[in-house]
């Protein structure tokens, strides 16, 4: 209640991503194109790891939750920003906008996290092949895990309590698609110069430094494998290879977006569509496309269906 008396702003208007009618039919268009071709897959493949008892590895249990994980944040945006771009008035209310900014960031902070143990699980796999079993058991994956949506928690909850103490009375027009934290921020009415190194650490800091640790991991991976035999090299390049594009994907645009001051840059809206709604989707693709196992599966699973 106290909340409510002392904010003014019971709701934002977004801008949206462009003031261009023929540009928001133009993305509309391939937005809704691309969502529903490839979100189904993303379940395919979570349904593949599932029904499949060939694809058990730890490998393969962190490939379904990363599937999992790019789904679910790809409903937090996408839906929205393909009716608001029917909407004349892209209207958000106060508290939808803080859920849409915790969700954002627990799901995206979870999935930067398991970039980490996957690159985690590819050490021990290639450097420490005797260990791997003993140490990536079912039991240990499951704690990653929950460690890791316990990482994205935290870390969305910090950002949530930041912003819910800040003062808002007007102007409420946020000039994005979506809310995120630099752009509500700038609505505050109240100095957040000291909120914004806070957020920048949170958000930015930790990205960077998640983003040089896996340049790193994989740098050790790379050099280690110099010496194994030609399959081996292969099959472990290869893994390696989607990974580090995976890395690329998901941290290029959150180090763009997140390590430095919040002003506003020409290209802000183009890098968050990808980084919202593009890349989150196209992850999982990815490894699929570059994984035999999983592809043979697929297969497998579509052609029973079919004949069934």
């Amino acid at each position: 209640m106290e909340r409510e008396n002392s904010t003014e702003v019971t709701e934002f208007i977004l801008l949206g991503l462009t003031q261009s009618q023929d540009v928001q039919l133009l993305v509309f268009t391939l937005v809704l194109i691309f969502y529903l071709i490839i979100l189904p897959g993303n379940f395919l493949i979570i349904l593949t790891i599932r029904s499949d008892p060939g694809l058990t590895a730890p490998l393969y249990f962190f490939l379904g939750n990363l599937a999992f994980l790019d789904a679910s944040y790809s409903f937090i945006v996408a839906p929205r920003m393909l009716v608001d771009f029917l909407s004349e008035k892209k209207v958000i209310s106060y508290r939808g906008c803080i859920t849409q900014l915790f969700f954002l960031h627990f799901l995206g902070a979870g999935e930067m996290f398991l970039l980490v143990v996957m690159a985690f699980d590819r050490y021990i796999a290639i450097c420490r092949p005797l260990h791997y079993s003993t140490v990536m058991n079912p039991r240990a994956c499951y704690a990653l895990l929950l460690a890791l949506w316990l990482g994205g928690f935290t870390h969305s909850i910090v950002q949530v309590a930041l912003i819910i103490h800040l003062p808002f009375c007007g102007p409420n027009r946020l000039d994005n698609f979506f809310c995120d934290v630099p752009q509500v921020i700038k609505l505050a009415c109240t100095d957040t110069f000291v909120v914004e190194l806070l957020m920048v650490s949170n958000s930015g800091l930790l990205t960077l430094l998640c983003f040089l640790g896996l340049l790193a991991s994989y740098a050790v991976i790379l050099c280690h494998v110099k010496g194994h035999s030609s399959e081996g090299k292969s099959k472990a390049l290869s893994t390696c290879s989607t990974h580090i594009i995976i890395v690329f994907l998901m941290f290029g645009p959150a180090i763009f977006i997140y390590t430095r001051p919040f002003r506003g840059f020409p290209a802000d809206k183009v890098v968050s569509l990808f980084h919202t709604v593009i890349f989150p989707l196209m992850n999982p693709v990815i490894y699929t496309l570059r994984n035999q196992e999983v592809k043979a599966s697929m297969r497998k699973l579509l052609s029973h269906h079919m004949v069934c």
